[in-house]
């Protein structure tokens, strides 16, 4: 959006124009400085991904119910049960506990999220296994104050072996009637579910639809009662308590990607490191032949 774009929305502009412009003039990065009233930079890479991926998958994938961008270039399929828009994963850069979630693809990621371009549920499922999460902290860094551990995308995603079959250079589709893949969608959606209605309790809550066309409706409380409680329902916390349903989800969901790589379901997890790091090894020697 250009400078004159931008002054038609008048009282955002003015705000900007007030408050950010004499800030970022001190800025040393020209794209800062010389742009000051986009909102940091437009992350064309990311975007790029997951349009690219919305209009080559658009249409519904059988067999699964209904920032930084990890450009795997595949799949946002739109599927009966999620409203028919697109999405894609995820993550806190730095967090606490190594969470994932779904944001639609009309909302702009913050800069502090990982953002990954599948829109599958076994995709989804796999990365949030205590596997990818053990191996996430094994090969990640750490940061800040209480030293929380950061996502790397290089060293953390890329290096992860997903299941043969699973992997995130085969488009879901291919994989769709996969018994391993369904089982796996299944338990995160499950989980997905689960938290939402955690989130925002429909006692809580009441749904605003959007005036703007395709754009997400608002999730907005019920009064400033119900406000005050829903302050205190957020992810960190959830997990913070992990009550009694939200372990067994996890580790309904664990079961299942651990069946996918062929382990035995109640495998521990410094033997799945163990295996996974091997198979890390396997494939790299693999590709190293290859070429």
């Amino acid at each position: 959006m250009s400078e004159k774009e931008a002054t038609f929305y008048e009282s955002p502009f003015y705000y900007v124009l007030e408050t950010v412009k004499p800030e970022r003039a001190n800025n040393r990065r020209d794209t800062y400085r010389l742009n000051w009233w986009r909102h940091m930079e437009p992350r064309p890479a990311m975007w790029a991904a997951i349009r690219s991926s919305v209009a080559r998958h658009g249409q519904a994938c059988p067999g699964v119910p209904g920032a930084r961008v990890v450009d795997v270039r595949l799949d946002a399929q739109r599927k009966a049960g999620h409203d028919g828009l697109a999405r894609y994963i995820v993550t806190p850069t730095v967090a606490k506990h190594r969470l994932f979630g779904w944001l639609e693809a009309s909302i702009c990621a913050d800069h502090q999220l990982i953002a990954i371009a599948r829109d599958d549920d076994t995709t989804f499922g796999i990365l949030h296994s205590r596997f990818h999460e053990a191996w996430s902290l094994r090969l990640g860094t750490w940061l800040g104050v209480g030293n929380d551990p950061r996502y790397t995308p290089t060293t953390t995603f890329e290096t992860f072996p997903f299941p043969e079959g699973l992997t995130p250079n085969i488009p879901a589709a291919d994989y769709a009637a996969d018994p391993r893949a369904i089982r796996i969608a299944n338990a995160a959606k499950k989980l997905d579910d689960l938290r939402k209605a955690w989130l925002n309790p429909p006692d809580l809550i009441r749904i605003e639809p959007e005036v703007v066309p395709g754009y997400p409706d608002r999730i907005l409380p019920k009064d400033a009662d119900a406000a005050q409680k829903l302050k205190e329902r957020t992810l960190t916390n959830l997990y913070n308590q992990r009550p009694h349903w939200l372990a067994d989800a996890h580790e309904t969901l664990d079961r299942a990607v651990a069946a996918a790589y062929g382990w035995p379901e109640n495998i521990s997890t410094e033997e799945a490191l163990e295996k996974l790091l091997a198979l890390n090894f396997a494939r790299r020697t693999r590709q190293e032949n290859r070429s």
